[in-house]
Protein backbone atom coordinates (compact mmCIF):
# COMPACT_ATOMS: atom_id res chain seq x y z
CA UNK A 1 0.00 0.00 0.00
CA UNK A 2 1.66 3.37 -1.04
CA UNK A 3 2.16 5.89 1.44
CA UNK A 4 -0.39 8.84 1.70
CA UNK A 5 0.64 12.43 1.40
CA UNK A 6 0.79 14.72 4.29
CA UNK A 7 -2.46 16.97 4.04
CA UNK A 8 -0.96 20.72 3.05
CA UNK A 9 -1.20 23.00 5.47
CA UNK A 10 -3.89 25.51 5.09
CA UNK A 11 -1.23 28.39 4.76
CA UNK A 12 0.73 26.42 2.17
CA UNK A 13 -2.77 26.30 0.15
CA UNK A 14 -3.13 29.95 0.79
CA UNK A 15 0.15 30.55 -1.15
CA UNK A 16 -0.36 27.50 -3.99
CA UNK A 17 -3.59 29.59 -5.03
CA UNK A 18 -2.36 33.25 -4.73
CA UNK A 19 1.14 31.81 -6.67
CA UNK A 20 -0.84 30.53 -9.59
CA UNK A 21 -3.51 33.28 -10.06
CA UNK A 22 -0.34 35.71 -9.83
CA UNK A 23 1.07 33.86 -12.56
CA UNK A 24 -2.32 33.32 -14.88
CA UNK A 25 -2.87 37.26 -14.25
CA UNK A 26 0.51 37.78 -15.41
CA UNK A 27 -0.09 35.59 -18.46
CA UNK A 28 -3.21 37.20 -19.45
CA UNK A 29 -2.03 40.32 -19.92
CA UNK A 30 1.06 39.32 -21.68
CA UNK A 31 3.50 39.88 -19.27
CA UNK A 32 6.66 37.69 -19.39
CA UNK A 33 10.25 37.49 -17.71
CA UNK A 34 11.57 36.82 -21.07
CA UNK A 35 11.26 38.42 -25.07
CA UNK A 36 10.71 35.41 -27.82
CA UNK A 37 13.74 36.16 -29.24
CA UNK A 38 15.63 35.54 -26.16
CA UNK A 39 18.69 32.91 -26.41
CA UNK A 40 17.19 31.05 -23.18
CA UNK A 41 13.80 31.61 -24.63
CA UNK A 42 13.92 27.93 -26.35
CA UNK A 43 9.66 27.82 -26.40
CA UNK A 44 8.66 31.05 -27.67
CA UNK A 45 4.56 29.75 -26.64
CA UNK A 46 3.12 31.92 -23.98
CA UNK A 47 0.80 28.61 -23.26
CA UNK A 48 4.42 26.98 -21.78
CA UNK A 49 5.11 28.92 -18.94
CA UNK A 50 1.75 27.66 -17.32
CA UNK A 51 3.65 24.25 -17.34
CA UNK A 52 6.20 25.67 -14.65
CA UNK A 53 3.88 27.45 -13.09
CA UNK A 54 1.48 24.98 -12.66
CA UNK A 55 4.03 22.79 -11.37
CA UNK A 56 5.91 25.31 -9.17
CA UNK A 57 2.22 25.93 -7.59
CA UNK A 58 1.91 22.12 -7.10
CA UNK A 59 4.99 22.27 -5.19
CA UNK A 60 3.82 25.07 -2.85
CA UNK A 61 1.77 23.10 -0.92
CA UNK A 62 4.17 20.94 0.21
CA UNK A 63 6.42 23.51 1.19
CA UNK A 64 6.11 22.79 4.92
CA UNK A 65 5.16 18.62 4.79
CA UNK A 66 7.82 17.54 2.55
CA UNK A 67 9.88 20.67 1.74
CA UNK A 68 13.08 18.75 0.32
CA UNK A 69 10.98 17.12 -2.62
CA UNK A 70 9.23 20.12 -3.25
CA UNK A 71 12.50 21.91 -3.42
CA UNK A 72 14.26 19.12 -5.92
CA UNK A 73 10.56 19.27 -7.91
CA UNK A 74 10.83 23.36 -7.91
CA UNK A 75 14.25 23.33 -9.09
CA UNK A 76 13.07 21.63 -12.00
CA UNK A 77 10.02 23.38 -13.01
CA UNK A 78 12.26 26.50 -12.23
CA UNK A 79 14.73 25.43 -15.72
CA UNK A 80 11.41 24.32 -17.62
CA UNK A 81 10.60 27.80 -16.77
CA UNK A 82 14.32 29.26 -18.44
CA UNK A 83 13.35 27.75 -21.53
CA UNK A 84 10.36 29.73 -21.83
CA UNK A 85 9.44 33.31 -22.48
CA UNK A 86 9.29 32.85 -18.28
CA UNK A 87 6.54 33.66 -15.30
CA UNK A 88 7.71 35.98 -12.52
CA UNK A 89 5.04 34.64 -10.13
CA UNK A 90 7.25 30.95 -10.74
CA UNK A 91 10.37 32.50 -9.54
CA UNK A 92 8.99 33.77 -6.77
CA UNK A 93 7.15 30.86 -5.65
CA UNK A 94 10.89 29.17 -6.07
CA UNK A 95 12.35 31.52 -3.61
CA UNK A 96 9.39 30.79 -1.35
CA UNK A 97 10.27 26.88 -1.59
CA UNK A 98 14.10 27.75 -1.14
CA UNK A 99 13.09 29.73 2.34
CA UNK A 100 10.88 26.80 3.51
CA UNK A 101 13.19 24.20 2.35
CA UNK A 102 16.12 25.64 4.90
CA UNK A 103 13.12 26.85 7.69
CA UNK A 104 11.12 22.94 7.68
CA UNK A 105 13.51 20.65 6.63
CA UNK A 106 15.68 18.69 8.41
CA UNK A 107 19.52 20.05 10.06
CA UNK A 108 21.25 18.79 7.11
CA UNK A 109 19.63 20.41 4.38
CA UNK A 110 19.37 23.44 6.47
CA UNK A 111 23.13 23.78 6.63
CA UNK A 112 24.06 22.27 3.02
CA UNK A 113 21.35 24.17 1.12
CA UNK A 114 23.12 27.88 1.81
CA UNK A 115 26.12 26.53 1.34
CA UNK A 116 25.11 25.18 -2.21
CA UNK A 117 23.37 28.37 -3.22
CA UNK A 118 26.05 30.25 -1.87
CA UNK A 119 28.27 28.17 -4.78
CA UNK A 120 25.81 28.74 -7.45
CA UNK A 121 25.61 32.32 -7.15
CA UNK A 122 29.82 32.28 -7.02
CA UNK A 123 29.60 30.51 -10.14
CA UNK A 124 26.80 32.52 -11.53
CA UNK A 125 28.78 35.48 -10.77
CA UNK A 126 32.18 34.56 -12.02
CA UNK A 127 31.63 31.98 -14.96
CA UNK A 128 29.85 35.23 -17.39
CA UNK A 129 32.60 37.69 -16.40
CA UNK A 130 35.28 35.33 -17.25
CA UNK A 131 33.40 34.29 -20.84
CA UNK A 132 31.87 37.48 -21.65
CA UNK A 133 34.47 39.82 -20.18
CA UNK A 134 31.53 42.56 -19.74
CA UNK A 135 31.03 43.76 -16.50
CA UNK A 136 26.95 42.82 -17.40
CA UNK A 137 27.33 39.40 -16.38
CA UNK A 138 27.50 40.61 -13.08
CA UNK A 139 23.74 40.84 -13.19
CA UNK A 140 23.96 37.29 -13.54
CA UNK A 141 25.01 36.48 -10.19
CA UNK A 142 23.30 39.14 -8.68
CA UNK A 143 20.10 37.70 -10.09
CA UNK A 144 20.98 34.27 -8.92
CA UNK A 145 22.00 35.56 -5.79
CA UNK A 146 18.42 37.17 -5.26
CA UNK A 147 16.67 33.99 -6.33
CA UNK A 148 18.88 31.32 -4.29
CA UNK A 149 21.09 32.62 -1.61
CA UNK A 150 18.99 35.60 0.14
CA UNK A 151 15.70 33.42 0.84
CA UNK A 152 18.38 30.63 1.71
CA UNK A 153 20.33 32.68 4.21
CA UNK A 154 16.85 34.04 5.21
CA UNK A 155 15.81 30.97 6.64
CA UNK A 156 18.91 30.04 8.17
CA UNK A 157 18.40 33.11 10.05
CA UNK A 158 15.00 32.61 10.82
CA UNK A 159 15.25 28.99 11.62
CA UNK A 160 18.33 29.87 14.59
CA UNK A 161 16.19 32.37 15.80
CA UNK A 162 13.27 29.88 16.34
CA UNK A 163 15.29 27.06 17.44
CA UNK A 164 17.04 29.89 19.74
CA UNK A 165 13.30 31.12 20.88
CA UNK A 166 12.41 27.48 21.84
CA UNK A 167 15.50 26.23 23.45
CA UNK A 168 14.95 29.41 25.24
CA UNK A 169 11.39 28.36 26.65
CA UNK A 170 12.30 25.02 26.89
CA UNK A 171 14.69 26.23 29.42
CA UNK A 172 12.25 28.50 31.37
CA UNK A 173 10.15 25.59 31.61
CA UNK A 174 12.60 23.46 33.41
CA UNK A 175 13.90 26.18 35.84
CA UNK A 176 9.96 26.63 36.52
CA UNK A 177 9.79 23.10 36.87
CA UNK A 178 12.58 22.60 39.23
CA UNK A 179 11.98 25.75 40.74
CA UNK A 180 8.71 23.92 41.65
CA UNK A 181 10.55 20.44 42.78
CA UNK A 182 12.36 22.49 45.45
CA UNK A 183 9.30 24.29 46.40
CA UNK A 184 7.32 20.90 46.83
CA UNK A 185 10.52 19.66 48.51
CA UNK A 186 11.31 22.03 50.75
CA UNK A 187 6.96 22.31 51.84
CA UNK A 188 7.16 18.67 52.71
CA UNK A 189 10.70 19.00 54.61
CA UNK A 190 8.97 21.91 56.45
CA UNK A 191 5.38 20.03 57.15
CA UNK A 192 8.04 17.23 58.25
CA UNK A 193 9.54 18.97 60.90
CA UNK A 194 6.95 20.75 62.39
CA UNK A 195 5.11 17.58 62.75
CA UNK A 196 8.19 16.10 64.37
CA UNK A 197 8.29 19.50 66.58
CA UNK A 198 4.44 19.11 67.49
CA UNK A 199 4.48 15.18 68.50
CA UNK A 200 7.70 15.44 70.43
CA UNK A 201 6.43 18.82 72.57
CA UNK A 202 2.52 17.64 72.74
CA UNK A 203 2.59 13.91 73.06
CA UNK A 204 4.08 13.90 76.09
CA UNK A 205 1.63 15.90 77.78
CA UNK A 206 -1.13 14.22 76.13
CA UNK A 207 -0.08 10.89 76.86
CA UNK A 208 0.08 11.09 80.58
CA UNK A 209 -3.20 13.47 80.33
CA UNK A 210 -4.74 10.00 79.25
CA UNK A 211 -2.71 8.02 81.11
CA UNK A 212 -3.62 9.34 84.76
CA UNK A 213 -7.35 10.08 83.79
CA UNK A 214 -7.43 6.56 82.96
CA UNK A 215 -6.29 5.64 86.71
CA UNK A 216 -8.63 8.10 88.37
CA UNK A 217 -11.61 6.52 86.42
CA UNK A 218 -10.39 2.83 86.86
CA UNK A 219 -9.95 3.39 90.67
CA UNK A 220 -12.21 4.47 93.50
CA UNK A 221 -9.71 6.35 95.62
CA UNK A 222 -10.18 9.94 96.57
CA UNK A 223 -6.36 10.64 96.91
CA UNK A 224 -5.11 8.74 93.60
CA UNK A 225 -7.61 10.85 92.10
CA UNK A 226 -6.46 13.81 93.60
CA UNK A 227 -2.69 13.56 92.75
CA UNK A 228 -4.18 12.05 88.54
CA UNK A 229 -5.96 15.40 88.64
CA UNK A 230 -2.96 17.42 89.34
CA UNK A 231 -1.02 15.48 86.93
CA UNK A 232 -3.50 16.43 84.27
CA UNK A 233 -3.76 19.77 85.34
CA UNK A 234 0.26 20.62 85.15
CA UNK A 235 0.24 19.05 81.81
CA UNK A 236 -2.50 20.82 80.45
CA UNK A 237 -0.63 23.82 80.72
CA UNK A 238 2.30 22.49 79.96
CA UNK A 239 0.72 21.54 76.66
CA UNK A 240 -1.25 24.33 76.19
CA UNK A 241 1.97 26.71 76.13
CA UNK A 242 3.51 24.53 73.76
CA UNK A 243 0.44 24.72 71.36
CA UNK A 244 0.33 28.26 71.70
CA UNK A 245 4.00 29.18 71.21
CA UNK A 246 3.82 26.67 68.14
CA UNK A 247 0.73 28.30 66.48
CA UNK A 248 2.03 31.92 67.79
CA UNK A 249 5.49 30.90 65.33
CA UNK A 250 3.52 29.66 62.84
CA UNK A 251 1.09 33.02 62.20
CA UNK A 252 4.08 35.23 63.09
CA UNK A 253 5.37 36.22 59.01
CA UNK A 254 6.74 39.55 59.57
CA UNK A 255 9.96 38.40 60.40
CA UNK A 256 10.52 40.58 63.48
CA UNK A 257 9.60 38.22 66.13
CA UNK A 258 13.18 36.58 67.72
CA UNK A 259 12.74 32.23 67.40
CA UNK A 260 12.01 30.74 69.82
CA UNK A 261 14.73 29.22 71.89
CA UNK A 262 15.20 25.59 71.07
CA UNK A 263 16.05 22.92 73.90
CA UNK A 264 18.75 21.70 75.21
CA UNK A 265 20.69 18.91 76.94
CA UNK A 266 20.78 21.57 79.91
CA UNK A 267 16.98 21.01 80.04
CA UNK A 268 17.35 17.16 80.64
CA UNK A 269 16.97 17.45 84.06
CA UNK A 270 13.84 19.55 83.97
CA UNK A 271 12.70 16.95 81.62
CA UNK A 272 13.70 14.01 83.62
CA UNK A 273 11.88 15.84 86.64
CA UNK A 274 8.76 15.98 84.59
CA UNK A 275 8.67 12.46 83.42
CA UNK A 276 9.18 11.87 87.30
CA UNK A 277 6.05 13.32 88.16
CA UNK A 278 3.82 11.60 86.16
CA UNK A 279 4.99 8.27 87.45
CA UNK A 280 8.49 7.03 85.53
CA UNK A 281 11.62 6.14 87.87
CA UNK A 282 14.18 7.99 85.86
CA UNK A 283 17.97 8.32 85.94
CA UNK A 284 20.34 9.85 83.95
CA UNK A 285 23.81 8.80 82.87
CA UNK A 286 25.50 11.81 81.26
CA UNK A 287 29.09 11.91 79.68
CA UNK A 288 29.43 14.59 77.00
CA UNK A 289 31.40 17.02 77.64
CA UNK A 290 31.37 20.34 76.85
CA UNK A 291 28.20 21.69 74.44
CA UNK A 292 27.48 20.06 71.84
CA UNK A 293 26.55 21.82 68.01
CA UNK A 294 22.94 22.64 68.42
CA UNK A 295 21.45 20.73 65.77
CA UNK A 296 22.78 17.70 67.70
CA UNK A 297 21.82 18.80 71.03
CA UNK A 298 18.18 19.47 69.81
CA UNK A 299 18.17 15.73 68.58
CA UNK A 300 19.27 14.30 71.40
CA UNK A 301 16.84 15.98 73.91
CA UNK A 302 13.98 15.23 71.55
CA UNK A 303 14.39 12.14 71.10
CA UNK A 304 14.95 11.50 74.95
CA UNK A 305 11.73 13.65 75.01
CA UNK A 306 10.08 10.96 72.78
CA UNK A 307 11.88 7.61 74.36
CA UNK A 308 10.17 9.05 77.89
CA UNK A 309 6.90 9.13 76.22
CA UNK A 310 7.05 6.24 74.86
CA UNK A 311 7.98 4.13 77.97
CA UNK A 312 5.50 6.52 80.04
CA UNK A 313 2.61 5.02 77.69
CA UNK A 314 4.05 1.54 77.04
CA UNK A 315 7.03 0.65 79.47
CA UNK A 316 6.58 -2.00 82.46
CA UNK A 317 7.17 -0.93 85.73
CA UNK A 318 10.70 -0.39 86.44
CA UNK A 319 13.94 2.00 86.44
CA UNK A 320 14.49 4.01 82.86
CA UNK A 321 17.84 4.85 82.20
CA UNK A 322 19.02 7.73 80.04
CA UNK A 323 22.89 7.86 78.69
CA UNK A 324 24.55 10.21 77.07
CA UNK A 325 27.82 9.47 75.59
CA UNK A 326 30.80 11.17 73.68
CA UNK A 327 33.68 9.27 71.86
CA UNK A 328 34.87 9.00 68.19
CA UNK A 329 33.56 12.63 67.04
CA UNK A 330 29.76 11.40 67.88
CA UNK A 331 26.88 11.55 70.81
CA UNK A 332 25.41 7.95 71.83
CA UNK A 333 21.73 8.75 73.02
CA UNK A 334 20.71 5.17 74.58
CA UNK A 335 17.26 4.99 76.58
CA UNK A 336 16.59 1.65 78.57
CA UNK A 337 13.30 1.26 79.60
CA UNK A 338 11.42 -2.40 80.97
CA UNK A 339 9.59 -4.42 78.69
CA UNK A 340 6.80 -6.62 79.21
CA UNK A 341 3.26 -6.57 80.52
CA UNK A 342 2.12 -4.15 81.81
CA UNK A 343 -1.25 -3.39 84.22
CA UNK A 344 -1.85 -0.40 84.53
CA UNK A 345 -3.48 1.80 82.01
CA UNK A 346 -1.68 2.69 78.91
CA UNK A 347 -2.01 4.39 75.76
CA UNK A 348 -2.21 3.83 71.98
CA UNK A 349 0.28 4.40 70.08
CA UNK A 350 1.04 5.45 66.68
CA UNK A 351 4.61 4.97 65.60
CA UNK A 352 5.07 8.40 64.54
CA UNK A 353 7.80 8.94 67.50
CA UNK A 354 9.74 6.43 66.25
CA UNK A 355 9.56 7.53 62.72
CA UNK A 356 10.41 10.58 63.89
CA UNK A 357 13.32 9.77 66.02
CA UNK A 358 14.90 8.14 63.03
CA UNK A 359 14.00 10.99 60.67
CA UNK A 360 15.74 13.51 63.38
CA UNK A 361 19.00 10.99 62.88
CA UNK A 362 19.21 10.56 59.70
CA UNK A 363 19.06 14.36 58.81
CA UNK A 364 22.22 14.48 60.98
CA UNK A 365 24.07 11.24 58.99
CA UNK A 366 23.56 9.29 62.12
CA UNK A 367 22.16 5.89 62.74
CA UNK A 368 19.19 5.00 64.70
CA UNK A 369 17.98 1.63 66.45
CA UNK A 370 15.16 0.41 68.84
CA UNK A 371 14.02 -3.11 69.80
CA UNK A 372 13.49 -5.23 72.67
CA UNK A 373 16.43 -7.09 74.03
CA UNK A 374 17.48 -8.86 76.88
CA UNK A 375 19.99 -7.99 80.18
CA UNK A 376 20.61 -9.16 83.67
CA UNK A 377 17.85 -7.16 84.83
CA UNK A 378 15.17 -9.08 82.49
CA UNK A 379 13.61 -7.92 79.48
CA UNK A 380 14.08 -4.27 78.34
CA UNK A 381 13.52 -1.85 75.35
CA UNK A 382 16.63 -0.14 74.09
CA UNK A 383 16.67 3.02 71.89
CA UNK A 384 19.97 3.99 70.92
CA UNK A 385 20.93 6.82 68.52
CA UNK A 386 24.96 7.92 67.20
CA UNK A 387 24.84 11.54 66.04
CA UNK A 388 28.21 12.68 64.62
CA UNK A 389 29.20 15.94 66.06
CA UNK A 390 30.63 17.42 62.20
CA UNK A 391 27.01 17.40 59.68
CA UNK A 392 27.76 15.19 56.67
CA UNK A 393 29.78 12.51 57.77
CA UNK A 394 27.83 9.67 58.90
CA UNK A 395 28.99 7.23 61.53
CA UNK A 396 29.76 3.68 60.16
CA UNK A 397 29.06 0.38 62.06
CA UNK A 398 32.90 0.44 63.75
CA UNK A 399 32.82 4.09 65.00
CA UNK A 400 29.32 3.18 66.80
CA UNK A 401 31.31 -0.32 68.52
Amino acid sequence: MAPRLPRPHRDDVRIAVGGLLGGLCLWGVGLYSRTADDALARVDQGWAVLVPLAVMSGCELFRRSRPRTALLTGTLALVADLLTRGNLATVVMFTDLVYAAVLYGSPGSARRIPRITGLVTVIATVWPVAAWHRAEGLLIGAFTGLVTFTPAATGWIVRNHRDTADAERLRAEQTALLAEIDRTQAVTAERARMARELHDMVANHLSAIAIHSTAALSLDDPRTSQDALAVIRENSVEGLAEMRRLIGILRDDSGDREPAAAPTLDGLEALLAGARVNGLDVTLEAAHGERLPAPVELAAYRIVQESLTNALKHAAPGRVTVALTRADGALTVRITSPYGDRGGPRAPGSGAGLVGMRERAALLGGTFEAGPGGSSAGRSWTVRATLPLTRGEPVTRGEEA
